[in-house]
C-alpha cells in the first residue's frame, strides 16, 4: 500500500513537474533564458517540484474556500430574511449533492491513471483504492477549517461544523458506491468528465432547488437539514464497504482510460469537421476589394454562421429581456424605484455580462483554424506592417460583431433607467450607452491582442500556450470580483471609456512591436 502511494506520487509529480517547465518555456521573457534542455537542468526541476508541493497543498484548501466564498457565502445576502443558519445548511446539502454527481474522485480518468494501471500495469484495485482515499482524505481537511469558519459565522452549532466535512465524504462514497453497483449490473462505467444527460438535469434540479427554492421562502428547516447532513455519514460507512469489496477496479479503469483516449483523439478531428460544418462552401462568394481587404471579406463572407449566428441571437434574447422588464415596470410601479437604484449604481456588474456574451475567443479561434493555419507559413504574412494592417482590419470587423448585443443592452439600459424614474442628470445616459459600447471594444481588442501576441495553437489546432490560459483565466476573474462593485454610473463608465481608449493604443504598439516574433505555429 504504502509503494503504491509513493509511486502514484511520483508520477502525479513527475507529469506536473514537466507540465510547469514546458509552460515557463512558453513565457515570452524566458524563452531566451532558459536554455532548450531545460528538462535536463536540475535548478530548475527542483523549482518545479517546489511549485508542485506547494500546488498539492494548495489545491487542499483553494478549491474549497473558493466554493464556500462563491456559492455559498456571495449568496447568502441575497436573501433577505431567511435564517443564517437554516439558509446555509440549505445550501451546502444541495450543492454537496451536485458535488457527488461532478466531482467522485474514483471515476475521473486522468493520464496518471492511464500511466500507472495500463502501462505499468499495477495492481488497479490497489492504485485505485490508495489514490481514492487519498481524495476523501483532502475532502475532511479541506473542508474542516471553512467549514468552521463559515459555518460558525452563519450561527451552525461548533459540533455540527465539525461533523459536516464527514458529511461531505459520506455523501461521495454514497453515491460512489451506487455507481460501482450499477456497473455490476449492467456494465457500464460512469465517467465524470462525459455525464449524460440524466446526470445534468439532476444537476439542475439540484442547482435550481438550492438557489431557486429560497426566493420563493422555501428554505428545508434547519433540523432537516442537519438530519439528512448527518445521515450522510453512516451511509458513507455503508458505501466505503462496498468500495473496499468491489473487485472489478481493473475493468472499470480499461473503459473509463480507453474513453479518455479516444476522446482526446477525436476532439480535434470534431472540432475541425464541426468548423468547416459552419463555413459557407459557395464558391460564388467573391469580393472587389484587394490585398488584405479581399482576404478579410471572403473570410468574413463564408464565416457568417460563426461569426454572425449566434451574435444575432444573443441580441434578440438581450431585445427580449429588456422589453420584459419594460412591461414589468409598466406592470409594477412599485418595482420601479429599486430598478432605477441598480441601473444607476451597478454598472461595473455589465463588465461581467459583456465578458460572458463577447465572441473574442470564436473569432480567434476560427482565424487560426481557417486562415491563419496556412498563412503563417508565408515569411510575407508576419512583416511588422503587414501584421498591424491585417490586425486593424480584423478589429474592425471583431467589433462590428460584438457590437450588435452591446448595442441593444446599451440603449435598453438606458431606456430602463429612463421608464424607472430616470436620472437628475441626462448626460448620465449617454455615458451609460457608450461605456457599454466600450466594454464591448475592449473585450474585442483584448481576445486579439493576445491572440496575436502569445498564439496558443500549434499544427494540430491544439491550445499549447499555458499563459495564454492564464490570462483568460486573469480576465475572468477580473470580470468576476467586479460584479461586486457598486459605483455610480457617470464615474465608472467614464473610467471604461477612458480605459478603453488608453488599452486599444498600448495594444496596438504592442502588436507591431512584438507580434512580427510571437504571432507563429507553436511546435
Amino acid at each position: 500500500m504504502n509503494k503504491t502511494l509513493r509511486i502514484s506520487f511520483s508520477l502525479k509529480n513527475t507529469y506536473r513537474v514537466n507540465s510547469i517547465l514546458y509552460s515557463l518555456k512558453q513565457i515570452p521573457l524566458l524563452k531566451k533564458v532558459l536554455p532548450d534542455s531545460l528538462y535536463e537542468v536540475w535548478a530548475l526541476k527542483q523549482f518545479a517540484n517546489v511549485i508542485s508541493l506547494f500546488w498539492e497543498i494548495l489545491s487542499v484548501f483553494l478549491g474549497k474556500f473558493l466554493y464556500f466564498i462563491l456559492m455559498i457565502f456571495l449568496a447568502m445576502p441575497l436573501y433577505e430574511g431567511a435564517s443564517r443558519p437554516g439558509l446555509f445548511l440549505h445550501l451546502l446539502l444541495f450543492l454537496t449533492a451536485v458535488g457527488t454527481i461532478l466531482n467522485t474522485s474514483l471515476f475521473n480518468p486522468t493520464r496518471d491513471k492511464y500511466y500507472a494501471i495500463i502501462l505499468m500495469r499495477m495492481d488497479a484495485r490497489e492504485y485505485t483504492l490508495v489514490n481514492y482515499g487519498y481524495a476523501i482524505l483532502k475532502v475532511l481537511v479541506g473542508f474542516l477549517p471553512f467549514c468552521l469558519l463559515f459555518g460558525l459565522n452563519s450561527g451552525v452549532p461548533l459540533w455540527m461544523c465539525l461533523l459536516l466535512p464527514f458529511s461531505v465524504a459520506g455523501a461521495k462514497l454514497v453515491v460512489a458506491a451506487f455507481s460501482l453497483r450499477y456497473y455490476e449490473r449492467s456494465g457500464k462505467a460512469y465517467n465524470e468528465n462525459k455525464l449524460g444527460k440524466y446526470a445534468w438535469l439532476w444537476v439542475g434540479l439540484l442547482l435550481a432547488a438550492a438557489y431557486g427554492l429560497p426566493v420563493a421562502g422555501l428554505i428545508l428547516p434547519e433540523t432537516a437539514s442537519i438530519c439528512l447532513l448527518l445521515l450522510c455519514i453512516p451511509a458513507g460507512v455503508l458505501g466505503a464497504r462496498k468500495i473496499l469489496r468491489f473487485s472489478q477496479y481493473r475493468e472499470v479503469n480499461q473503459e473509463l482510460l480507453s474513453q479518455m483516449l479516444h476522446q482526446m483523439d477525436d476532439i480535434g478531428h470534431a472540432a475541425q469537421k464541426q468548423s468547416r460544418r459552419m463555413i459557407s462552401a459557395d464558391t460564388a462568394i467573391t469580393s472587389r476589394r484587394k490585398g488584405f481587404e479581399y482576404l478579410n471579406e471572403l473570410f468574413i463572407r463564408r464565416h457568417q454562421k460563426i461569426l454572425w449566428k449566434s451574435t444575432k441571437r444573443i441580441a434578440a434574447v438581450c431585445l427580449f429581456l429588456v422589453l420584459g422588464l419594460l412591461l414589468v415596470l409598466f406592470l409594477l410601479p412599485d418595482f420601479r424605484k429599486e430598478t432605477n437604484e441598480v441601473l444607476l449604481n451597478f454598472l461595473p456588474y455589465f463588465v461581467f455580462i459583456m465578458y460572458a456574451i463577447n465572441r473574442g475567443t470564436s473569432f480567434t479561434q476560427a482565424l487560426f483554424m481557417n486562415c491563419d493555419h496556412s498563412l503563417l507559413t508565408y515569411s510575407f504574412f508576419k512583416q511588422p506592417k503587414m501584421i498591424l494592417r491585417l490586425f486593424a482590419i480584423r478589429l474592425r470587423e471583431i467589433i462590428k460583431v460584438n457590437l450588435l448585443p452591446a448595442a441593444v443592452i446599451g440603449v435598453g439600459l438606458a431606456v430602463l433607467l429612463y421608464a424607472s424614474g430616470g436620472t437628475e442628470n441626462p448626460l448620465e445616459y449617454g455615458v451609460l450607452i457608450v461605456s457599454i459600447l466600450s466594454m464591448s471594444v475592449f473585450f474585442s481588442v483584448h481576445y486579439l491582442t493576445i491572440y496575436y501576441l502569445l498564439q496558443p495553437y500549434n499544427a494540430g489546432t491544439e491550445m499549447k500556450s499555458g499563459t495564454y490560459r492564464l490570462i483568460l483565466m486573469a480576465t475572468y476573474l477580473v470580470c468576476y470580483f467586479l460584479m461586486q462593485v457598486r459605483m455610480p454610473i457617470l464615474l465608472f463608465g467614464l473610467l471604461c471609456i477612458a480605459f478603453c481608449l488608453l488599452y486599444c493604443g498600448v495594444a496596438c504598439f504592442l502588436i507591431y512591436r512584438f507580434a512580427p516574433r510571437t504571432f507563429r505555429i507553436r511546435t
